[in-house]
């Protein structure tokens, strides 16, 4: 435990107790004021972004990690209105549930309650900040950020503008608290640090997923790799087909929820559908790792493509980059997910419900869609106004995690001088 984490620890445990005893009203207020506050300092973030950019392309990161990072208006607007759609949610803590009347009287219900202090650990995307932290102070948890340092000016900007909003409220700033320091000597802390850290999301690469491993010893919810599925079936509007597929691939290829390998049913290899979608991809500078069948069907077609090597299916590229394969049938296709899928996300494109209907129920994935994009497996585009990650650990919450799934369900009973026999 280092110093800096345990005081902040002591901090966050102390302010939790003030949040989750404050009203509904006091809580969506502060959520508000933040909105105000990133508005007041959009200027200073992003300067802020500017430079944190400029160091990132000093040390060539990614394309999809500058990406994540990059601000602009747009995307700070958005940021703000996203704490105003977590405010304008049901109140989780409002939420009890009656189970029944016991024979001798006792009246059983199930009230829902916070999870406690909550650690996200985190990579490049300012925009977690202010989304972890409304879900958290709307669902009552205290919450420790602790993102990289590629985006340090950017987090320290809007850390700073909640703690102002949560003053401004009357609420304890301590309730959100961003780590300042990068070494990950702070991440194995919050790792560690056992019945002071009730739940730590990790959100980041191979590298952060293996400190996790080594060092976990609170409750982990893992944000984990997204090999994300499209599955063009022999019953696929063709229209369709080439729409979802382009959408999933290129509207954003730096994210969790872009499209990594398609599959397409071999049908498309003969009445041009695989060709037309190939074409829409390559004019939008999508370079494909076609099979040997997908390759063939492209011959003469004006369409470069690379071998895809066995490799190809366990890649999460986040970039302009796809892997593409033929199948025979929809068994293959879902055994092609069964053995390379991350359980995040799959998509059927048909106009057959029975196979539609098989896929959704027997792909293992925190979201399954039929007819729709990969990139709508997101917290505010499935009505969870944000997310704190999109859990692909199947602990309580599978998929995007909103405000319930920051809270648990605790037992209250009401009774009339019952004791048991």
């Amino acid at each position: 435990m280092t110093a800096i984490i345990d005081d902040m620890l002591r901090r966050a445990r102390e302010a939790r107790r003030a949040l989750a005893s404050a009203s509904t009203a006091q809580r969506d207020d502060a959520l508000g004021k933040i909105a105000e506050a990133i508005g007041r300092n959009a200027s200073l973030t992003l300067s802020c972004n500017a430079s944190d950019m400029s160091v990132a392309r000093e040390l060539e990161l990614s394309d999809s990690m500058l990406d994540r990072l990059r601000l602009d208006e747009a995307r700070l607007r958005a940021i703000s209105e996203s704490a105003l759609a977590v405010r304008a949610l049901p109140d989780p803590l409002a939420e009890e549930r009656v189970l029944g009347t016991r024979p001798n009287g006792l009246k059983v219900t199930k009230r829902r309650a916070p999870l406690g202090v909550i650690a996200v650990v985190y990579e490049a995307r300012p925009n977690v900040t202010v989304e972890c932290a409304a879900l958290c102070i709307k669902s009552g948890n205290a919450i420790i950020l602790r993102g990289g340092k590629e985006a340090m000016g950017s987090n320290r900007t809007l850390a700073s503008a909640v703690r102002e909003g949560l003053s401004y409220a009357s609420l304890p700033i301590d309730c959100v608290q961003l780590v300042n320091e990068t070494g990950r000597e702070h991440v194995a802390a919050l790792l560690g640090a056992t019945g002071r850290v009730d739940l730590c999301i990790p959100r980041g690469g191979a590298k952060l997923m293996e400190l996790v491993d080594a060092c976990a010893k609170v409750p982990v919810i893992r944000h984990g790799q997204g090999i994300c599925h499209v599955y063009v079936d022999e019953g696929a509007n063709p229209r369709m087909a080439v729409e979802i597929a382009v959408n999933a691939k290129v509207s954003r290829p730096g994210v969790c929820n872009a499209m990594e390998t398609l599959l397409v049913h071999k049908s498309a290899l003969d009445n041009g559908l695989w060709v037309e979608i190939a074409r829409r991809m390559r004019d939008n500078g999508v370079i494909l790792h076609c099979d040997e069948r997908c390759a063939r069907a492209l011959d003469g077609a004006g369409v470069t493509v690379l071998s895809a090597k066995e490799s190809d299916w366990d890649t999460e590229f986040l970039s302009l980059e796809l892997a593409v394969r033929a199948v025979d049938s929809l068994d293959e296709a879902l055994e092609h997910i069964a053995k390379h899928g991350t359980e995040h996300t799959a998509s059927i494109v048909t106009e057959d419900p029975a196979r539609a209907e098989r896929f959704l129920r027997e792909v293992e994935a925190s979201c399954v869609l039929w007819n729709a994009s990969t990139r709508f497996n997101d917290g505010g585009e499935l009505g969870l106004g944000a997310e704190i990650g999109i859990s692909t650990s199947r602990m309580h919450a599978w998929g995007p995690m909103g405000l319930r799934e920051l809270t648990a369900e605790k037992f209250v009973v009401y009774g009339e001088g019952q004791v048991r026999g």
